[in-house]
Parts: C-alpha cells; structure tokens; sequence
C-alpha cells in the first residue's frame, strides 16, 4: 500500500477538492497525510486547525499537519504578518517547499496532491500551494497531481450562484478558474463517498457561521440533501503534468 500526501491552501480545501478522492484511497488501505499550509486565522482569531483535523478524520487520514504559515487574505490589500508568523504569499519558496518536502521524505510519501497553476480560481495562497508543490515535487522526485475544476463547470455554476444570488462570481471570474476540460488527465468518480464528503465539510463550522454570501452557501451545501450534494460534488478532477493533455474516464492513477 502506499502514501498519498494532499497539499492545501487552508482547512477546508481538502474537503472541496479533493475530499472524495481521499476517502477512496483510505478506503483501500492506503495511508493519507494532509497537509495545509495556513491555519484559517482571517476567519476565526485562535485559527480552524481544530476543525480541520475534525475534518482530516472523517476523510480517514491518517495525519493532519499544518505546514506553519498564516493565511494572506483575499483583495488587494497583503496584511502585515502577525506575530511569530508568515502570511504564506510572503513565505519563502525554497524555505516552505524544504518544509514540504521534510514531510514527503518522513512519510515516504508515493504520491503527491497539489493544485493546478492558477491555484483553482487564483488566489495568491492557493497559487503558491502550486508553486511550493512543484518545488517540493522536484526536490524529492515523487509524482505529483494538481487538483483542479473544469474551467466550463465554473463558468455553469457561477451564472447559477449569482441567479440564486449565493454568490457574484463574473463570468470574466469564472472563465479565468480551473481547467479547460481537454487539458485535464483525469477524473474521480466520488458519488459513492459524498455522505462521507459532505460529513467532513460540516466538519468546518467557521465559515458557516458567518454573514456572508459564501457562508450562505457553505451551509447550504451542509445541509442538502445527500443525493443532491452527490451530483454537485461527485466527481474530482487532476491533472497530470507528465501526460500529454485529454480528459480521461477515470482516475486511473488513484485508483488502486
């Protein structure tokens, strides 16, 4: 059996891309580490880690690490760090992908989950989980697939989000998330573990409790009912980046 080590932006993420594929490779037996680089303190002052280890569990990892950097926010505006630590847009490359790559070697690590270049709709944390990813990837030669969407579900699902005024995502926003369905290598059927999925994303009580627009829809989608929630979320997306690009029927490579 091997090691698969997921590597996210903040608690959360792990749910949202990658949740079902995690519970498929558990379920087989093999060993899953999550990793997330920022603790989700711009949306609780103590940090969601206990949330996300909640989470971490339901999905069966095995471990559930937080690789020591802060989250850097949304908007134009990059915050000061705050004490002891650094907002990850500002962490060195080299220094936080050392720390990575620390994590991969310890575990042994197979297989490495990460997040495609534009970091799935851009922001500048989940970009960096691609940059420090790939660096990390290189340094200790383990293969590595980046978590994405297709670029085409986005742009659907945003026109709905802002029909049912759950969100206000452009379709200039949209266009620019994700992957082009002809440049993903695979896809993961994950209807069968949604319950199990939807169960760890309930795990994050933070941004449900808010007043915005994305808490709205956060708890909505906890709250659905679980064969609805299987179709939204029942399938999970990688890409390759030593294949030559066209949309599989499977995820083969996770599979056993």
């Amino acid at each position: 059996m091997a090691t698969v080590l997921a590597f996210h932006a903040h608690p959360d993420d792990e749910v949202l891309l990658t949740g079902g594929t995690l519970v498929h490779l558990s379920a087989r037996g093999h060993r899953v580490v999550i990793v997330v680089a920022c603790d989700g303190a711009v949306e609780a002052p103590n940090g969601r880690l206990d949330e996300f280890r909640a989470s971490a569990a339901i999905l069966g990892a095995a471990r559930a690490e937080h690789l020591g950097y802060a989250d850097s926010g949304h908007g134009l505006l990059l915050y000061p760090d705050p004490p002891g630590r650094t907002r990850f847009a500002r962490a060195d490359p080299a220094e936080a992908a050392a720390r990575l790559a620390a994590l991969i070697r310890e575990e042994n690590a197979s297989l490495l989950l990460s997040y495609d270049s534009r970091g799935g709709y851009g922001h500048r944390d989940h970009v960096k989980v691609h940059e420090v990813g790939a660096l990390a990837a290189r340094r200790t030669g383990v293969p590595v697939l980046e978590a994405t969407v297709p670029t085409e579900l986005a742009v659907a699902g945003s026109a709905v989000l802002r029909a049912l005024r759950l969100a206000r995502f452009s379709d200039d926003e949209a266009r620019a998330a994700g992957t082009p369905y002809r440049k993903i290598t695979y896809r993961l059927d994950v209807r069968r573990y949604a319950a199990v999925k939807q169960r760890a994303l309930a795990a994050h009580r933070t941004p449900a409790n808010g007043n915005r627009r994305s808490s709205r829809l956060f708890r909505l989608a906890g709250r659905m009912p679980v064969p609805v929630f299987r179709v939204l979320a029942g399938h999970e997306w990688f890409i390759d980046p030593g294949v030559t690009p066209g949309l599989g029927s499977n995820c083969r490579k996770l599979k056993d």
